[in-house]
């Protein structure tokens, strides 16, 4: 007995983790009149599901910092041999300051990225450069430029489906492994990699394939929008494809409410997608993600 007690512990110590957490608040909801239940965003320990007891009394010092886009330390209290346990027990949570404030015209840019992580980013899987790409993404947004604010979204998209392990080699056509040619033309599909286009899809240059590569391989988010720029109207469909490929029978919310806002804007204002098609924008839809 005493055996089997001492190797159960030993077996165990390996999967100790951390319990203080360098965080941010993906979404939350009623757990009952006085809780939440949170998902967190976490450096050490990838996307984790915590409950926070009381966190809607008025006198919760937790009420002012669970909010979504801000940077917060947590910490957990201690599951013992449950450290894999589907929900977590939050303690304290610390503003850590600093961050930047999405204005209303970027929230639902913020809450789209934030839907992709919690739909497609499983738990207990910690992705630290994902982590900084994130954090390097919200100055994007927030900062009301649309032109950076879409570079900022299909850059995430590109570390995110590449951290997933989905995006291919983009140096090289996914089936034949031929070297991609800067004078020629490719195009992403979910089914087939990076190939050859064939028809009025919409492809992008061998040479800006080779400058994403080259952007993602590097250790700068800000490179990697930059190549993003020159093909933003032609990248956003590709990455959409593959995203909703990964999907499957999922939808995404946060687009669904914008294209149901879209469609009012224009019953009400005629003429406002035509005054919007005229601004000297990257992307004629520029207000969805």
């Amino acid at each position: 007995m005493t055996q089997r007690r001492s190797a159960g512990r030993t077996a165990r110590q390996p999967t100790a983790l951390p319990t203080q957490l360098d965080s941010y608040v993906l979404h939350s909801w009623d757990w009952s009149e006085t809780s939440l239940i949170v998902e967190l965003l976490t450096r050490e320990r990838g996307r984790l599901t915590v409950v926070a007891r009381g966190a809607k009394r008025p006198t919760s010092q937790l009420r002012s910092v669970l909010l979504p886009f801000q940077r917060i330390h947590v910490q957990l209290a201690r599951a013992g041999a449950a450290e894999a346990a589907d929900i977590h027990l939050l303690r304290t949570a610390e503003w850590q300051g600093g961050g930047p404030v999405l204005p209303p015209a970027a929230l639902f840019q913020g809450f789209y990225v934030n839907e992709l992580l919690m739909k497609l980013l499983p738990r207990h899987d910690a992705h630290s450069v994902l982590f900084e790409a994130y954090r390097l993404t919200l100055p994007a947004l927030a900062h009301g430029d649309e032109l950076l604010a879409q570079a900022g979204l299909r850059a995430f998209e590109l570390v995110l489906l590449r951290d997933m392990g989905v995006l291919p080699d983009f140096t090289r056509s996914t089936l034949t492994q031929a070297a991609v040619l800067p004078a020629e033309t490719y195009v992403l599909r979910a089914e087939a990699g990076l190939a050859r286009a064939t028809g009025e899809e919409p492809a992008l240059p061998g040479q800006r394939w080779l400058d994403l590569h080259h952007a993602l391989t590097g250790d700068s988010l800000r490179q990697l929008q930059e190549a993003c720029v020159p093909v933003l109207q032609l990248l956003k469909p590709q990455l959409r494809h593959l995203i909703h490929h990964q999907l499957g029978s999922q939808r995404l919310r946060t687009r669904e409410v914008m294209q149901s806002v879209q469609r009012l804007m224009d019953t009400s204002v005629p003429g406002a997608r035509a005054v919007a098609a005229d601004r000297p924008l990257p992307d004629p839809q520029v207000h969805s993600p």
